[in-house]
This record gives C-alpha cells, sequence and structure tokens, in this order.
C-alpha cells in the first residue's frame, strides 16, 4: 500500500479545502463542475506523466488522442443511421477492402522480388491505380453519406451502446494511433519526436473536422446520451422530491405560507438536481482516475518500470545491457496514449456533444504539459496534483482578478477608463495566472510542487 508523506498530505487537504470554500462561496454547482474537469485533466496528466515521467518519451500529440477518445465516444454511443450506411455503407466497405489488398500487395512484392528496380516499379503501378480505385469508391461513398439530411445527419452514426464503454474503446483508438505513430517516429531524437507528435495531433484533429462522414466536422454531434441521470427526470422522480424535501425539512417548515414553501421546494429541487448530475459524474471520474493511479504506481514500482526509469535516466547503458529502448518506449508512449485517449472519451461525456474545432494546442497540449511540469514529473501523485491546481487556476483567475481589480479601484467610477479597462482584460490574466506559477515553480521547486520519489519494494 501507497503510504504519503507529510507534504504530499499537506497539499492533499489545501486542495479539498479550496473546493469546499468554492462551494461556500460560489455554489456547490460551480465547485463540483471545477472538479469534474480537474479530474480528467488529472487522468490526462497522467498519461503524459507515464511517458515523459517514467521514460522520458516527450509527447506533444496529447490533443490528437483526446480528439481520438473522443470520436470513440460518438462511434460507441449515437445511435447508427440507417439510411446513411444504405447510402454509402457498401462504398465504404469497398474502399476499406481496397485498401487492405493494397499493403498486402506492397508487403508481399516487397517480400518475394530481389531486384530493387522491379520492386520499385510493380510498387509504383500498385499503389497508384490502388489509390484511383479507392478514391473513387471513397468519394463517391462519402458525398452519399454527407448528404443524408445534413442538418441533423450527414455522417454514419455509431454503435448506441452506453457510453460509459467508450471510455475503454477511446483508450483503444489513441493506443491504435500511437503504435502507428510510434513505428515511425520514436527512432527520433527527443526534440525532433516532440515536433513530429505535435504535428500528428494537428493531422489527427484536421481529418476529424473535414470528414462530416466519420463526426459531422464542425457540425458537431450532440446529444450524447449520458451515464446519468438527466436534471428533468430528478425533478419529476418521487424518490428525488423526497430526498430534498427531508434534508432540506427544516428550512422548509419555518416557511409558514404554503406558496412560499412550495416555490422554494421547487428551487431547491432544480438546484439539487445540477448538483446530484454533478456528483454522479465526479463519483464515476475519480473511480476511473483511482483505478488508473493504482494501477500505475504499481507499474512504477515494478522491474518494469525500474527498467523504465533506467533507460530515462541513461540510454546508452541501458543498451548495452541489452535492454531494447525502442521497444520499450513504444510499449510506454502506447500506454501514455491510451490514458489520454480515456480522458478524451470521459470529456466527451461529460460535454454530451463532440466539438472537434474545439480541440486546440493551448488548451489540450501545452497547459496539460504545465500541468505535468507544476506537480511534479516521475510521481504520478504530483501529475494528479498538477492538473486540480492547475485547472484550478485557470478557472478561478477570472473570478479572483475581477475582485482584486475591484478593490484596487474601489474609489473609481464605474465608467472610468482605467477601470473598464481593466476589467475588460480580465479574461487575459489567467495567462499571467499561468505564467506566473509556472515562473515560481521552476525557481523554487524545479522537480515540482511533490517530485518523484524513488521507492523499492
Amino acid at each position: 500500500m501507497m503510504k504519503f508523506e507529510r507534504y504530499e498530505w499537506v497539499a492533499i487537504t489545501i486542495m479539498i479545502s479550496l473546493f469546499i470554500f468554492v462551494g461556500f462561496i460560489q455554489g456547490w454547482s460551480v465547485s463540483l463542475v471545477i472538479l469534474n474537469m480537474c479530474i480528467i485533466s488529472a487522468i490526462m496528466t497522467m498519461g503524459v506523466n507515464i511517458s515523459w515521467g517514467y521514460a522520458g518519451v516527450i509527447n506533444f500529440g496529447v490533443m490528437g488522442f483526446l480528439a481520438t477518445g473522443g470520436l470513440a465516444a460518438v462511434i460507441v454511443s449515437y445511435p447508427p443511421i440507417t439510411e446513411s450506411w444504405q447510402a454509402g455503407g457498401r462504398g465504404l466497405g469497398i474502399s476499406f477492402a481496397f485498401l487492405v489488398v493494397l499493403v498486402i500487395a506492397v508487403m508481399y512484392i516487397n517480400k518475394t522480388v530481389i531486384q530493387k528496380r522491379n520492386r520499385y516499379i510493380l510498387n509504383s503501378l500498385i499503389i497508384f491505380f490502388g489509390i484511383l480505385i479507392i478514391r473513387h469508391f471513397y468519394l463517391n461513398a462519402t458525398h452519399n453519406i454527407e448528404d443524408v439530411n445534413p442538418a441533423i445527419a450527414g455522417f454514419l452514426g455509431g454503435l448506441g451502446l452506453p457510453i460509459i464503454f467508450s471510455w475503454i474503446v477511446g483508450g483503444l483508438f489513441a493506443a491504435g494511433v500511437a503504435f502507428v505513430i510510434g513505428k515511425v517516429a520514436l527512432g527520433l531524437r527527443s526534440d525532433y519526436l516532440a515536433i513530429v507528435t505535435l504535428g500528428i495531433s494537428e493531422i489527427v484533429v484536421s481529418v476529424l473536422k473535414h470528414e462530416e462522414w466519420l463526426s459531422r466536422g464542425v457540425k458537431n454531434v450532440i446529444g450524447l446520451k449520458r451515464p446519468v441521470p438527466y436534471e428533468i427526470d430528478l425533478q419529476n422522480a418521487d424518490w428525488f422530491i423526497n430526498l430534498i424535501t427531508y434534508l432540506n425539512s427544516s428550512k422548509l417548515n419555518n416557511i409558514i405560507d404554503v406558496s412560499d414553501r412550495q416555490q422554494v421546494l421547487s428551487n431547491l429541487i432544480i438546484d439539487g438536481s445540477g448538483i446530484f448530475v454533478k456528483l454522479s459524474y465526479a463519483i464515476l471520474f475519480l473511480i476511473v482516475m483511482l483505478i488508473i493511479f493504482y494501477f500505475a504506481n504499481k507499474a512504477q514500482l515494478s522491474p518494469w518500470g525500474r527498467m523504465m526509469r533506467a533507460i530515462r535516466d541513461n540510454e546508452t547503458a541501458a543498451n548495452a545491457m541489452g535492454k531494447d529502448v525502442v521497444k520499450q518506449h513504444l510499449i510506454i508512449f502506447v500506454i501514455g496514449a491510451a490514458i489520454v485517449g480515456v480522458a478524451g472519451a470521459m470529456l466527451v461525456t461529460l460535454d454530451g456533444l463532440f466539438t472537434p474545432s474545439g480541440y486546440r494546442p493551448l488548451r489540450f497540449t501545452f497547459i496539460i504539459w504545465i500541468m505535468v511540469i507544476v506537480g511534479g514529473s516521475g510521481n504520478n501523485l504530483g501529475a494528479i496534483f498538477g492538473g486540480f491546481v492547475i485547472w484550478f487556476s485557470w478557472i478561478e483567475a477570472a473570478p479572483l482578478t475581477t475582485f482584486i481589480i475591484n478593490q484596487l479601484t474601489l474609489g473609481l467610477e464605474p465608467t472610468n477608463a482605467l477601470k473598464v479597462h481593466l476589467l475588460d482584460s480580465v479574461p487575459y490574466f489567467r495567462y499571467l495566472f499561468m505564467g506566473l506559477i509556472l515562473l515560481l515553480i521552476l525557481r523554487y521547486r524545479p522537480k515540482g510542487i511533490i517530485p518523484e520519489r524513488v521507492r523499492h519494494s
């Protein structure tokens, strides 16, 4: 069983206290919204931490793996659109079948044809004519699919399964993409690898934006089914009404007027339904985070984990000892990407929609890396804490800045140019906050708030 150090307990206590404070000041609904995004961010940071903190593999493709996980949520949970399948399903199947045949043919020629010149000629002919055939069937199929009621459809839909299954599928999708990338790019030096993964993540998002038959592109997929109850259903459920009445009985009994009491009860039910839904999400997300945390720590303390740290610290020595560094880098890269994919599916589940245009490098790559750096690379608890600290700061920077500006300009008129300018600039102060936090951590705590702690079992 993992034992926390005193300073780790202090960090956890401070974080919990901040959420309780926000709950009392801004409302429990706001606090739970922040908490849910903090948990998802923490899962993202664990994925990055596993690849970078364990083995030193730089993954700047976080955004692409998140988007892949988000796509899994659509494919798993959205009902299949029969008209779209009838319009273009057969054509897509033929095009993908030809693609498989093309790949097999090229592999066969590379294996059997000895003369390099003949091999090049045959491969060129097969690829040229293969692409023409694939393009013909693919374009016709996708155009037909996208023409099917484009206002509300225009894509194939999914399997119509409970969206919670997409959390596993999202991890598998992201792992598959990472495997392909890793086989091509993991032989590169770390800085080149960072550039390649960042570029490929942009390609993934661009594909999702423009291939409408797959995910509706910029039209977005809305109305994804929840794994938790809907607020309106709770508000009409007798058990929930009775629960809210029981929890607020003392407050309601003090209201003499029947109509006033009913109005207060109605407001409490509405507020309570929102809190219940957000709390349900938080419990589900927390379970997933703790499961990943448990197994990540088990892996870190295992002989495999010690081997990964040895590779991270000295690749040359690890190679000399007979370790296949590239293979181990591929394994850790795939595992880290899979965890990020799980977080991507969870994020779409929370939002209830899939918006490919919403994936931006700042939010879904660079801020995630700031979380890992601030929390402490190589320490899973540090990665989680960094996710909580940075996302909490990102959200609360605006209200905190607004409060400070109002206090500093208390003597000025509301229409004062300086006051108006400062208040209009509030959204940009969060970037100042992020930069300040990062600089302070790098200066005074370069290994992170909760740095790596090497344990031996």
